[in-house]
């Protein structure tokens, strides 16, 4: 098959990735541009889910009371903190999702390496999985 340079450079282009590998993803999908750019693309929706699904049990935990704070570490260092009556203020100025979009936001700029814990008004700490 054979597959011209401007398919190569729109691969390149589009998926970022360096002429062979734009060549290589052209050939397994027979010369279709948009075909060669989904395979090279990463999966990036399951770990859209997995930050939706850990903060809908962050969200269950809040609801439940008796949370002091939120806080996201990653490996012993403290990331973000963020105090629950944030949230609490920011539902009653219509921005509720500020608060959550921001811990997700954490998540995905640190990576999964990231430990979600809710700490009490007791002090202790349970960790969202």
């Amino acid at each position: 098959m054979d597959i011209s340079l401007e398919a190569v450079e729109k691969v390149m282009e589009l998926a970022g990735v360096d002429y062979y590998t734009a060549k290589e993803a052209l050939l397994k999908a027979d010369g279709d541009v948009q075909k060669a750019v989904d395979d090279l693309a990463p999966d990036t929706t399951s770990a859209g889910d997995e930050i939706k699904d850990a903060i809908d049990r962050l969200k269950e935990k809040v609801e439940e009371g008796n949370v002091d704070r939120i806080q996201i570490r990653k490996d012993d260092e403290i990331i973000l903190k963020v105090p629950v009556n944030v949230g609490i203020i920011g539902g009653v100025i219509g921005l509720a999702t500020a608060p959550w979009a921001l811990i997700a936001g954490t998540i995905a700029a640190f990576g999964f390496g990231c430990r979600l814990e809710i700490v009490k008004k007791d002090g202790t700490t349970d960790e969202i999985k």
